[in-house]
């Protein structure tokens, strides 16, 4: 499923305020961290792409810091599907 569709659904039910917002992958920690970072506007919002660009969009900064902070050494490289 897209990003975009997984946030739509969660804001949709309203489970993202009773949700601990915690990365499910390493990519996706570091799609956070570079939202978040853009967010902030410690980097240009253009230099975003796929995730990250999508989750700048639909997160909140609370929820994006939430996400990047997982931490890294027990995710999987990449979400099994």
């Amino acid at each position: 499923m897209p990003v975009r569709g997984v946030w739509d659904e969660l804001i949709a039910n309203n489970h993202l305020e009773a949700c601990a917002m915690k990365a499910e992958s390493k990519a996706q920690q570091k799609a956070a961290g570079a939202a978040l970072s853009a967010k902030r506007g410690e980097t240009k919002k253009s230099a975003l792409k796929g995730a990250a660009k999508e989750m700048e969009k639909s997160m909140s900064e609370k929820e994006l810091k939430e996400m990047a902070e997982t931490k890294r050494k027990t995710l999987p490289s990449k979400k099994d599907k």
